[in-house]
């Protein structure tokens, strides 16, 4: 319970510290960037977090269960193991949200950025 609530909060800190950094006074014109397995390991400064936040809320508003796994996973810092025991679902299955969510996100985050 511990870990889902810290990887939630650094969500929150994460995306927070992004909003302040997207101000044109701050240089709010960085590129996105895609969101890959290797992000979680060393996040890029160029990833734009504001828009992972709004897509990780339409992807909550969907399915709930993968929106998680991916904040688990990303903020978090979590293996499919660690994840898999914290949601009592097999490591198999965490694999398989975690392809699905990273798609849709990137899917999502690609569509808004051309709109």
């Amino acid at each position: 319970h511990f870990i889902d609530v810290a990887a939630k909060a650094m969500r929150h800190i994460l995306v927070d510290h992004a909003r302040g950094q997207k101000r044109v006074k701050r240089g709010g014109d960085r590129e996105r960037v895609h969101l890959t397995d290797s992000l979680v390991l060393a996040p890029n400064e160029n990833l734009d977090l504001l828009a992972l936040e709004e897509a990780l809320e339409a992807l909550e508003a969907r399915d709930a269960r993968k929106s998680r796994i991916v904040t688990l996973k990303f903020f978090g810092g979590l293996t499919m193991t660690e994840i898999g025991d914290l949601l009592e679902i097999s490591p198999k299955t965490v694999e398989a949200d975690w392809y699905f969510a990273r798609a849709w996100l990137q899917d999502f985050m690609e569509v808004e950025e051309g709109a």
